[in-house]
C-alpha cells in the first residue's frame, strides 16, 4: 500500500482541520467565510471535514471591553463562554449560505483520557458526519483550569484526528510553512518535509506564544505534527490563507508524512507532555 501523500489531501476521505485564534479573531474574522468556501468545496469532493476552531477568548475580548486578553481564570472562563456562542453563530452564518449545519464539540483533557467520553465523542462526532453536520471542536475553557489543559487546540486536533482515524491534519495559522529557524533570521528557510526519523531538535521554531490572542506558535504545530504523525495521520502546517490550496493537495506548508502501521513513540509523546506541562 502507498503511503499517504501532501498531493493525497485532495482524495482523502476523513480531514480535520485547525485554525487558529489569530486568524480568525478581530479584524481577522473576515477569514471565516474564505475558510467556509474551503470547506464546502472540499466536501463537495465527498469529502468528511471536522473542524476544531480556537478563538473563543479572543472573540470575547472585544465584546466585554476586557482591553486584552485577561490573565486571571475566572474571566478566562467568563470569556470563553462569551465568545464560544459567538464564535460558533459566525461559523453558521457562513456555513448558512450553503445550507450546511454545523455542531459544537467541546472537550476537556480528562475527557480524552478517560475512556468513556472519550467513546461518547466519537460516537457522537462520527454520526454527525454521517448525518452531514458539520462538527467544530474546541477545548472547553470554560470548565477548564490550568492543570488540565490540552495546551493549545494544535495538540487537540491532532488527538482528535487520532481519535476520528482522520487520513490526514491540516494545521492553519499565520505561517506559510515551518522554518528552520525564525523566519526574519538570515539563513532561514521553509521546511517542505519533516520525516518519521528526522529530529526536530535541529530546527530552532522559538517561542510558543505568538500574539496577544492566540497560544501556540510553531513549536507546537511542530509537536502536534509529529504526533498526528506517529499516530498515522499526515499532518500539513500551512497558512490559513491557503486552506484552498492545502485542501486540494497542493505543494504547500510544511508535510509531515505518516508513519504506516506503526504505534507512537513512547519517547517523543513523552516530550509533547512535558512541554505542554512546561507551557502552563
Amino acid at each position: 500500500m502507498t503511503a499517504f501523500a501532501r498531493g493525497d489531501l485532495a482524495t482523502a476521505k476523513r480531514i480535520v482541520v485547525k485554525v487558529g485564534s489569530s486568524s480568525i479573531s478581530g479584524d481577522a474574522s473576515w477569514r471565516i467565510d474564505m475558510l467556509a468556501d474551503a470547506i464546502i468545496e472540499a466536501r463537495s469532493r465527498g469529502q468528511e471535514i471536522i473542524l476544531v476552531s480556537s478563538g473563543a477568548i479572543a472573540t470575547a475580548v472585544s465584546l466585554m471591553d476586557l482591553g486584552g486578553k485577561p490573565a486571571d481564570l475566572a474571566t478566562q472562563q467568563a470569556a470563553a463562554a462569551v465568545g464560544q456562542n459567538v464564535l460558533l453563530w459566525r461559523w453558521q452564518s457562513s456555513f448558512d449560505r450553503f445550507g450546511v449545519l454545523a455542531g459544537q464539540v467541546l472537550l476537556t483533557l480528562s475527557d480524552m483520557q478517560n475512556p468513556t467520553p472519550r467513546s461518547n465523542a466519537h460516537r457522537a462526532i462520527d454520526r454527525m458526519l454521517t448525518l452531514g453536520v458539520l462538527p467544530i471542536v474546541n477545548e472547553n475553557d470554560t470548565v477548564a483550569t490550568h492543570e488540565i489543559r490540552f495546551g493549545d487546540n494544535d495538540r487537540l486536533s491532532a488527538l482528535v484526528a487520532h481519535l476520528m482515524r482522520a487520513d490526514a491534519l491540516v494545521l492553519l495559522s499565520d505561517i506559510s510553512a515551518l522554518y528552520t529557524a525564525p523566519p526574519d533570521r538570515e539563513g532561514s528557510h521553509p521546511i517542505d518535509v519533516i520525516g518519521p526519523d528526522d529530529d526536530l531538535r535541529q530546527y530552532e521554531f522559538g517561542g510558543k506564544v505568538v500574539n496577544s490572542v492566540g497560544t501556540g506558535g510553531a513549536a507546537t504545530k511542530a509537536t502536534a505534527g509529529r504526533l498526528a504523525q506517529e499516530h498515522g495521520v499526515g499532518a500539513l502546517v500551512t497558512s490559513a490563507d491557503n486552506v484552498s490550496d492545502a485542501l486540494a493537495g497542493h505543494s504547500i506548508g510544511t508535510w509531515f508524512p505518516p508513519v504506516a502501521g506503526q504505534h507512537p513513540r513512547t519517547e517523543t509523546l513523552s516530550v509533547i507532555l512535558q512541554d505542554d506541562n512546561e507551557e502552563e
